[in-house]
């Protein structure tokens, strides 16, 4: 298990040793880390008032828009940011190459 929690939940603090209190509000991230629920509610969509995954179905959006707003959303809590804004832009290559008559995948 990852010994770095992405973020605590009452404040938002990123970065905060698990086994540890948090350095801004002093909750216990280790009870937080516990109670966590990966599945329904990870960490990166966790601090968004609407989940992406809500919005998306919500406004009925493609596969492809979908993946752009997913990668974009939990890009900044994730531990390589870098790699889901490459996923982002993955799919919107993939939709321009669609668009402009090529292979999906080129």
């Amino acid at each position: 298990m990852n010994n770095i929690a992405n973020f605590c939940a009452n404040c938002g603090h990123s970065s905060v040793p698990i086994d540890d209190k948090c350095r801004c509000c002093g909750c216990d991230i280790y009870e937080q880390t516990l109670k966590k629920d990966l599945i329904n509610k990870p960490d990166h969509y966790a601090l968004y008032e609407i989940e992406p995954a809500e919005f998306i179905f919500k406004n009925d959006l493609n596969f492809w828009q979908g993946n752009i707003i997913k990668y974009v959303c939990r890009a900044p809590f994730k531990d390589n940011e870098i790699t889901d804004l490459k996923k982002a832009r993955r799919y919107i290559d993939m939709r321009l190459n669609q668009l402009d008559g090529r292979k999906v995948t080129e």
